[in-house]
């Protein structure tokens, strides 16, 4: 959880999107564009949200490739085949510069099926050590112009060959990328993502025969119209996830040098726990680093590795979705979701979220605080529609289990709009969320998904 009612960083980068007078704070994660629509959650997710997803070999054969093939099997994927050449790269949190072989696969134009105010892009790769990737996004607005070439995320598994990172300071006058998200400079004039295409560069030490593998790359594009409130969906299921629980609180103080220690851990920690819900461990070897003395050293591991060095925080969404696909058999993707039906569609076929959202301490019966920007896991509804959710803002890891109004958390999380602690007008994420599953989801897991416009 951010401190509560402080602006991070990318509270701050918001504000500067949002062009709106009033507009001086937001979230903790990437500013939205606005909230759902309508009385229909099916109809306004289709209307609001776009997915595109290449995760199959025909897909990987689809697109430009530069020195990368496509491999087939159980997870199909795409390799280094022949380097296309070498390059040189100064990392910029460290200063060190190193030559890398490296390679590249450019996907087909996507045309966005919603012209987009946002997209956020997400991956799933196995990067082994002496190896790494870019992924990048170009895309035509709908004045017919075209946006440079936009650098989403420089990422590793691991961080002993580069520290991973986003990249500030990326801007054409039209558009910016605010740490993971692409956004139109001001929605108001209508001007629109209409396509894009993404990019990748694998990388590796020269001379190796190592290479990354990536299974899955895609963007979810929005245009979510702004609003205070959202209409209120009827409840339709009871059921409870056993997720397990952890408390990012029980952190503080540990490992400063990822965004302060535990207190500003939600993202990791929410992601922690679906990892283990999915049955996903971390080995003796991999939790060696950590101090023995700590309590649930996964959760600090998680930190260490979900960590943007350029944000300077561990809440960078595209990375915590890549984290959870470095384990067996899990994939991970950001996207935006409608209602609360949606999540019980999610729930219903055994899939847990992570959702986002801000919000005053008065405005979340039960919470105890307030936030302008906070992860928690939805875990299941009760009998009357309110939502389970497992809260890593809790005290320990026993309190993490939360009940929460049903009506007040759907407005929190959907909304774009909300009034600071001060009074002052700021930005929600309108229905931001993680969804981890298996690489081969079940039947009833994949009509669940594509319900909610995930492939």
């Amino acid at each position: 959880m951010s401190r509560a009612e402080q602006p991070s960083r990318r509270t701050v980068l918001a504000v500067a999107v949002a062009a709106a007078a009033t507009v001086t704070g937001g979230t903790g994660a990437a500013a939205a564009a606005g909230s759902a629509t309508g009385s229909e959650p099916d109809d306004d997710a289709a209307r609001t949200v776009d997915n595109r997803a290449w995760i199959t070999y025909g897909d990987w054969r689809s697109g430009a490739h530069e020195g990368t093939r496509a491999v087939a099997g159980g997870r199909p994927g795409v390799v280094i085949g022949a380097p296309a050449g070498t390059t040189e790269y100064t990392d910029p949190h460290t200063g060190t510069t190193a030559t890398w072989e490296y390679a590249t696969w450019t996907s087909p134009v996507h045309r966005l099926a919603v012209p987009s105010t946002e997209v956020v892009a997400s991956w799933n790769a196995h990067t082994p050590a002496g190896t790494w990737i870019q992924i990048e996004l170009q895309g035509t607005y709908s004045d017919g112009t075209a946006t440079p070439w936009y650098v989403m995320g420089r990422w590793a598994a691991g961080d002993g060959d580069i520290k991973r990172t986003s990249v500030d300071d990326q801007s054409d006058g039209k558009s910016t990328i605010w740490t993971d998200t692409f956004a139109i400079d001001d929605p108001s004039t209508g001007l629109r993502l209409a396509s894009y295409r993404l990019r990748l560069t694998l990388h590796r030490k020269p001379g190796t025969k190592a290479t990354p593998t990536v299974w899955r790359l895609g963007a979810m594009g929005s245009d979510v119209p702004d609003r205070f409130t959202v209409p209120a969906s009827a409840p339709g299921l009871a059921r409870e996830l056993v997720v397990p629980r952890y408390s990012q609180e029980i952190h503080a103080g540990q490992y400063p040098e990822y965004d302060n220690g535990g207190e500003a851990w939600c993202s990791p920690t929410s992601s922690q726990m679906i990892i283990e819900y999915w049955g996903g461990r971390l080995t003796a070897e991999q939790l060696a680093w950590v101090d023995p003395s700590y309590a649930d050293p996964q959760v600090c591991h998680a930190a260490r590795y979900t960590y943007d060095h350029q944000y300077e925080g561990c809440g960078n969404w595209p990375f915590n979705a890549a984290y959870a696909a470095t384990f067996d058999d899990l994939q991970g993707v950001v996207t935006r979701l409608g209602s609360l039906t949606d999540l019980e569609t999610l729930i219903a076929a055994g899939i847990p979220a992570i959702t986002s959202q801000s919000f005053l301490k008065e405005e979340l019966t039960g919470a105890g605080y307030g936030t302008s920007g906070h992860l928690m896991t939805v875990i299941g509804f009760t009998a009357e529609g309110d939502v389970i959710a497992n809260d890593p803002a809790s005290p320990s890891d026993t309190a993490v289990r939360r009940v929460y109004k049903r009506r007040e958390w759907e407005n929190i999380w959907l909304r774009t709009k909300r009034y600071n602690a001060s009074g002052k007008v700021v930005s929600g994420t309108g229905g931001v969320c993680y969804l981890y599953f298996p690489a081969c989801p079940t039947a009833r897991q994949r009509k669940a998904l594509a319900a909610v416009g995930v492939r």
